[in-house]
């Protein structure tokens, strides 16, 4: 009877061992989001990860610099929230040593344009108040919106990165007010028109596809969010996973569900 109670205590501490030792398996993958949609896109992905022995811990951030600081620290491993205009202002800038991990693009977000004003762009009236980003890839982004529009005229329109000083003619004098992206949709009250990241107007519960004035073609787009993280840590096998496993039919069909069109599947 000893002999017996003996050998099941045995079994049991072998399977508390054993399940122990898979917990210890799991390898953390500290990733920067922001919080609409590519935390909802990670979360979607960690039970996978989970049984690829990857512990997917998401990390949400509200604003542009934080995830890459983060990262650069090596306080986080990786981030998903920005495009490669945006990238390259901030490694210029801040003399980063964040990349892009290569073949890592998940979605595009198309931008768009807001108003509680007015209902179409014609009734835009002269000296009306635009609000577009501040940071430099999207404010050129937003102007490249607004002359598309015929709104504005921009020195050279393919630039991407113009700035205020290129717009060459403004016919109906708008003000350009340039604020915090994560501002803008707060702004809308006071302005009569803001130009949104996608990400921030999800957050704010508007619509792109009912909401916007004007949006951009997502399908020619040069601004495919993806995976950024040190350039010492960029091809770990952690990081490689997260690519693989983002890199699905399901997460396509998630995207293409859930978001309606908000946001466009890039691969």
């Amino acid at each position: 009877m000893l002999l017996s109670f003996r050998r099941a205590h045995f079994i049991v501490a072998l399977a508390i061992t054993s399940l122990g030792a898979a917990a210890q398996a799991q390898e953390a993958l500290r990733v920067a989001a922001s919080p609409v949609p590519h935390a909802e896109i990670l979360e979607f992905v960690r039970p996978q990860l989970k049984a690829q022995g990857v512990d997917l811990q998401v990390k949400v951030f509200n604003d542009y610099v934080q995830p890459n600081l983060a990262v650069s620290d090596k306080q986080l491993d990786a981030n998903f929230f920005q495009n490669r205009p945006y990238l390259e202002s901030f490694t210029k800038d801040r003399k980063s040593d964040i990349v892009e991990v290569p073949n890592s693009d998940v979605h595009i977000e198309p931008f768009g344009a807001y108003s509680q004003k007015i209902r179409k762009t014609s009734e835009l009236r002269e000296g009306a108040v635009v609000a577009i980003p501040s940071d430099p890839s999207n404010s050129g982004r937003a102007l490249a919106l607004l002359a598309k529009q015929g709104l504005i005229k921009l020195k050279d329109p393919s630039n991407i990165k113009s700035t205020a000083r290129d717009i060459v003619a403004n016919p109906k004098k708008l003000v350009i007010r340039e604020l915090e992206s994560a501002q803008l949709p707060r702004a809308l009250p006071d302005v009569d028109l803001a130009l949104i990241n996608t990400n921030y107007a999800l957050e704010a519960k508007l619509d792109p596809a009912k909401d916007a004035l004007f949006i951009e073609d997502g399908r020619k787009s040069p601004y495919a969010n993806f995976i950024a993280s040190r350039s010492d840590n960029v091809s770990s096998p952690a990081i490689a996973k997260l690519v693989a496993a983002l890199h699905t039919a399901e997460v396509r069909k998630f995207i293409q569900d859930k978001y309606k069109g908000a946001v466009i599947p890039a691969f």
